[in-house]
């Protein structure tokens, strides 16, 4: 079985080896990761543009790939063809920031998941928690039109990459639903201190974006969307009440987002008035 592991962190992400190394244990792998951060760029595909996708060795000499293309097209790269053997399912991540809620219509990270399991394979989408302060602490500093915020602490990646391991076995053995994924967020402790393991639904993500006006040395005036980092109710069973109170949340999401409750009250709305 291969196992291909992408992320929106770049190929140089701290986590990405030693999630490698772990999944190394369990099946054959594959990285074929961005070659720069892809952090909160969605679902971007790109169609009027070459892309490049270079071999290159990794340090424990294992070949790999780094691409030009975001997240969801190093996963159809490698579907496609780049890689010589198709893998059999992806593991994205694992991303230094949570994706709670409604940050998997933002997510890179959750963007090479979906593109995974709208091509049929099963797919995992795992992130770490990162700490408000350290980003409200870079926000405060401020930031330039060339500058991008990147915090990235100590982190013991190793027993978070060994549960990513273990959890991929459950799939590979369960298998996942049609249309499906596993969108997984650990809690931003260390890992003595996690709690346990909840199953969880998307929660309410309450952003605090502002607008930061500046002008150039011309006068002319550019923008930034700037703000505090995301907050969210912290409602029993979500995702974010999981991390909250120091549990791994593992949410499946489906990628029907019919409102089904919906069909029902447009059915009253009288269509026939719209009849052409």
């Amino acid at each position: 079985m291969l196992i291909l592991i992408t992320n929106d962190d770049g190929i140089d992400a701290p986590a990405l080896f030693p999630l490698k190394k772990a999944l190394d244990g369990i099946a054959d792998t594959l990285v074929f990761a961005p070659s720069h951060n892809w952090s909160a760029s969605g679902h971007p595909k790109i169609m009027h543009k070459p892309l490049r996708a270079d071999s290159i060795t990794l340090s424990d000499g294992s070949a790999a790939f780094v691409s030009t293309a975001p997240p969801p097209d190093c996963v159809a790269l490698a579907l496609l063809g780049v890689a010589e053997q198709r893998p059999d399912l992806v593991v994205s991540g694992v991303n230094y920031g949570a994706n709670l809620g409604y940050d998997v219509f933002y997510s890179g990270t959750v963007a090479a998941a979906v593109e995974a399991t709208i091509e049929g394979l099963p797919a995992l989408a795992i992130s770490r928690e990162r700490a408000d302060e350290d980003i409200a602490e870079a926000i405060s500093r401020g930031f330039e039109d060339d500058q991008t915020i990147e915090v990235h602490p100590e982190i013991d990646y190793a027993p978070i990459a060994d549960f990513c391991a273990r959890l991929v076995q459950k799939v590979m053995a369960r298998g996942l639903p049609a249309n499906s994924f596993l969108n997984v967020n650990l809690p931003d402790v260390a890992w003595p201190e996690i709690k346990g393991i909840e199953l969880t639904r998307l929660g309410h993500r309450v952003y605090r974006d502002e607008l930061v006006a500046r002008k150039d040395p011309r006068g002319r005036p550019y923008y930034w969307i700037g703000g505090l980092p995301p907050k969210g109710l912290a409602d029993h069973g979500t995702d974010i009440w999981a991390l909250e109170n120091k549990l791994i949340s593992i949410t499946p999401v489906n990628l029907d987002m019919t409102a089904y409750r919906m069909l029902d009250e447009l059915k009253r709305w009288h269509w026939e008035d719209l009849a052409l």
